[in-house]
C-alpha cells in the first residue's frame, strides 16, 4: 500500500489492525526464541502496539519503525511515556528509557539507523504489505539483521478471494517461498481465530487462521 493510505488510516481512525491487548502469541511464544534479556528487539511498522510495552516490561529494549507520526504520539500519550525527540538523517525518534521509535519510511532505515539488534517482532508488518512488495520488505529486513538473529512472524490465513485486504492472507507456502534464501523457518503453531475478529467477519471472511513461526536469519 502507499504510505499515504496508512497515514489517511491513522488521520481517520481506521485503525482496526491494532489490539487493545497485548497480542497473545507475543507471550506465548516469545519465550521460545529463547532472547536473552538486555538483547534489542525490533519491532517493524510499530504502530501503537501496547506489545512494545510487554517487551520493555521484561527486559528488553526495544527499536521500532513506523510511517506515521501520529501512531506514534497516540502510544506515547496513551502509554504515559515521556518521549524525547530528536532527528536523525531522514527520521524522527521518539525515545524514553529502553524504548527507540523511529518515525519514518522502512525502506530508508540502514544498519547505521536501526543499530544492534538481538532479535525481530513481526505482528502487523508482513500482512501489511500488497504482494508487489513482500518480497522487497522481505529483502530489506534481511539487510538489516546478522546471522543468527530470530524472528517472531504472525501471519494471516484466510480466503484472500473473500477480503482485499489488508491485512492480507499469507499461506505457509508463501512465508516459506519468501524467507527460506534468508531465515531458516520453524512453525510454532496456528489457531483458528475466526470468533474473536467480528470487525474480519463483517467484511466477508468464513475462515481465519492465525498463523506463528520462528525464523532465524541464515
Amino acid at each position: 500500500m502507499q504510505p499515504e493510505f496508512w497515514h489517511e488510516r491513522w488521520r481517520k481512525g481506521q485503525i482496526g489492525f491494532h489490539q487493545s491487548a497485548i497480542d497473545q502469541n507475543l507471550t506465548r511464544h516469545f519465550p521460545e526464541l529463547k532472547v536473552a534479556h538486555g538483547t534489542r528487539v525490533f519491532v517493524p511498522l510499530c504502530g501503537k502496539s501496547l506489545d512494545l510495552k510487554w517487551l520493555r516490561s521484561q527486559g528488553y529494549p526495544v527499536v521500532g519503525v513506523e510511517l506515521s507520526a501520529l501512531a506514534l504520539e497516540a502510544f506515547c500519550a496513551e502509554n504515559g511515556v515521556p518521549a524525547r525527540r530528536r532527528t536523525k538523517g531522514q527520521f524522527e525518534i521518539y525515545e524514553d528509557s529502553q524504548l527507540e521509535l523511529h518515525c519514518g519510511d522502512f525502506f530508508a532505515l540502514t544498519p547505521a539507523d536501526l543499530g544492534e539488534v538481538g532479535c525481530v517482532y513481526d505482528r502487523a508488518a508482513l500482512i501489511s504489505w500488497a504482494q508487489e512488495l513482500r518480497e522487497p520488505y522481505v529483502r530489506h529486513l534481511a539487510t538489516l539483521l546478522r546471522p543468527g538473529t530470530p524472528m517472531l512472524l504472525v501471519t494471516m490465513e484466510y480466503l484472500q478471494s473473500q477480503m482485499p485486504g489488508p491485512p492480507f492472507s499469507l499461506s505457509a507456502a508463501e512465508v516459506q517461498a519468501l524467507y527460506s534464501p534468508y531465515y531458516v523457518i520453524e512453525p510454532l503453531g496456528r489457531r483458528d481465530i475466526l470468533a474473536s475478529e467480528p470487525r474480519l467477519r463483517a467484511r466477508g471472511i468464513t475462515e481465519l487462521d492465525e498463523a506463528c513461526y520462528r525464523l532465524v536469519r541464515r
